[in-house]
């Protein structure tokens, strides 16, 4: 950008619209929502975040045009006080001393402002790409292998996570470990999250209902570790869509429905997970326009061509698991994830510069920043 300068001091001068109300419930948002062939415009969508007083500005990584790191750089050098989160990146997409050193090197750009969302994708993914897949055991050995390098200790270690002889990282800001949040749908990955992790980052199309019960699942899971589980952070993820027409909100919504249930092995977690028919899941990917696709719709199929799948959707599938509507149906949303245990609403598929009338709807008060 050409003028990077004036851009970052009038970002960093620019009041959040929020800050001077407390709230018990805190919004994030998703920069650069599904497939972008160019990433400028998450640098306007994180003031924007800031700006409406959002406690968290995410990134889902996707490579090519997502990558986490260069982006928290960014976002750190034209936002002060939102906190900026990875959702997701994978502990094996890095060498171990390339994700902690990328982590504290945004900590020190960014005053400790670094959320780490951490995901366990799917085995497919892994072997197509020469990899090796995640397991329990090499999650958690992971965990604490990154928390050791961001403090500065030497490690030596030959495990289920892989075969180091020595690493560390010489030179560490004076900033902390940053949260690391797990993303999770089925019950093993919520105990993992609430034994292990800081905070859970919970699937996009998850009814409220769904959001209680697994909110459950990892507080209990803490309990039974001795951690205080109120010390685990939900994040219920929640497809949001408002002052749309027909055809966009089902862009927005119907199309990433589809990049969701179409994956095996996550679409059956996300039925089961809502109590729903397993075997609709059949509807869609007998879909014509789905034969042959190996691996996330949306990396193959046009927005179009989405929309067209996402008719045989049942409406419950989408109505009962996003927030649509008019600004104030959305929030009545919202308030059902909040009593469900709900931390913090990461508000996704539609922009932060997109949210301007839904957030500035809340009943009787403003957000405040958390």
């Amino acid at each position: 950008m050409n003028h990077q300068g004036s851009t970052r001091e009038a970002a960093l001068s620019d009041q959040s619209t929020a800050a001077s109300a407390p709230t018990d419930l805190a919004l994030g948002g998703y920069a650069l929502p599904g497939r972008v062939p160019d990433p400028r415009p998450a640098i306007a969508q994180a003031i924007a975040a800031q700006r409406l007083g959002m406690s968290t500005v995410w990134l889902s990584e996707r490579w090519g045009t997502k990558d986490f790191g260069v982006l928290a750089g960014a976002f750190s050098q034209v936002t002060s006080t939102i906190k900026i989160g990875a959702g997701i990146t994978h502990f094996q997409s890095r060498h171990p001393a390339l994700l902690a050193s990328l982590a504290m090197t945004a900590q020190g750009l960014s005053d400790g402002r670094v959320v780490l969302g951490i995901g366990r994708s799917v085995d497919k993914m892994w072997s197509a790409v020469g990899l090796p897949k995640s397991t329990n055991a090499s999650i958690v050995d992971s965990v604490d292998i990154f928390r050791r390098l961001c403090r500065g200790e030497r490690v030596k270690y030959d495990g289920p996570a892989g075969t180091y002889p020595s690493l560390r990282l010489t030179d560490v800001p004076e900033a902390p470990v940053p949260p690391l949040v797990f993303a999770a749908i089925g019950s093993k990955g919520l105990e993992l999250a609430g034994r292990h992790f800081d905070g859970v980052l919970l699937h996009p199309f998850l009814t409220p209902e769904a959001v209680r019960r697994s909110a459950d699942v990892v507080r209990a899971a803490a309990t039974a570790v001795g951690r205080d589980p109120k010390s685990v952070r939900i994040y219920a993820t929640v497809i949001v869509a408002s002052g749309l027409s027909a055809e966009e909100e089902a862009a927005v919504v119907g199309g990433r429905a589809v990049s969701y249930y179409q994956i095996p092995t996550f679409g059956e977690q996300l039925a089961t997970a809502n109590g729903w028919d397993v075997q609709r899941l059949a509807d869609i990917r007998d879909h014509p326009l789905l034969a042959g696709v190996r691996g996330a719709a949306d990396s193959v199929l046009e927005r179009d061509q989405l929309v067209e799948v996402a008719r045989v959707l049942p409406e419950q599938w989408v109505r009962g698991a996003a927030a649509l509507g008019t600004p104030s149906e959305c929030w009545a949303m919202f308030e059902r994830y909040r009593d469900s245990g709900a931390d913090e609403l990461v508000l996704h598929g539609s922009t932060p510069d997109q949210l301007e009338d839904v957030v500035g709807a809340r009943p009787g008060a403003t957000l405040a920043v958390k």
